[in-house]
């Protein structure tokens, strides 16, 4: 008698896909095709580092804004060499952060400078590049500028700020009129800027950081009152009411679906 094959034990079309992307992955000439693409866009800049935060691949638009003529005059040297010494020291330090702790960093607000000096804000993203047995060996980012009409107004240092107290404080209740008062702006103008440069209200980005938070906690551990807690919610319910609405799944669904 031939019984159905199980659930388990069929491959799921994202197990399947996952197979055929190794598999064009191991077959590609240049694992890097990426950069192609990126030197066509002029607002991001992208780069791929080794272990000890050296550029080996970069787009066009970063080489321009460091003042070189071509790409290659990057490779091999780190952020130290080709940036003024205290943005050079901060990036450098922002890499190791990704590569000594495997964690990736998203959505952080930078101001950047172009070869001219001009100011360019961005948001950067940084992730850790790993081997087949899961060892950090470098790390891959992009910065996109964003949208501001005037680069050199002191109001986007002042919401640069308050992002950082975010993001190290979303374990707290935070307050509206507090993040306002750290900025000097009212609410409406604090909620106004945020609008502009990130395409969130403030309480959408401390929702996004929370969350941020909680998926990497679940990946770690089973204790979804203590992620709640972590995370800055009062309760349990209150945490799986709004992982849910954002998300489209209870914290144990995700859980399960991200545990193989």
């Amino acid at each position: 008698m031939n019984h159905p094959q199980s659930r388990s034990s069929a491959p799921s079309k994202a197990e399947g896909s996952a197979f055929v992307s190794r598999q064009l992955a191991d077959a590609l000439a240049n694992p890097f095709f990426a950069e192609a693409l990126f030197d066509t866009l002029p607002d991001v800049v992208f780069f791929v580092k080794d272990a000890n935060g050296c550029y080996l691949v970069v787009n066009q638009t970063l080489a321009q804004r460091c003042g070189l003529r071509h790409k290659s005059e990057m490779l091999g040297r780190s952020p130290l060499e080709v940036f003024p010494s205290e943005l050079g020291a901060s990036y450098a330090t922002q890499d190791q952060q990704v590569i000594e702790s495997g964690q990736a960093i998203h959505n952080q607000l930078e101001l950047h400078l172009s070869a001219n000096r001009v100011s360019i804000w961005c948001l950067t993203h940084k992730i850790p590049l790993l081997d087949r047995e899961r060892r950090v060996i470098g790390l891959s980012g992009i910065s996109r500028d964003l949208r501001m009409p005037d680069r050199d107004h002191p109001v986007y240092q002042r919401i640069a700020d308050v992002v950082l107290y975010i993001q190290k404080n979303y374990a707290e209740q935070l307050k509206l009129e507090s993040l306002a008062h750290m900025a000097h702006l009212s609410v409406a103008q604090l909620e106004r800027h945020m609008q502009h440069i990130f395409d969130l209200t403030p309480k959408q980005l401390i929702i996004k950081t929370r969350l941020d938070a909680a998926t990497s906690l679940l990946k770690e551990t089973c204790n979804i009152s203590e992620i709640a807690h972590v995370c800055g919610y009062a309760d349990h319910s209150a945490f799986s009411r709004q992982f849910k609405a954002t998300v489209g799944l209870s914290p144990t669904d995700y859980r399960d679906l991200t545990h193989f």
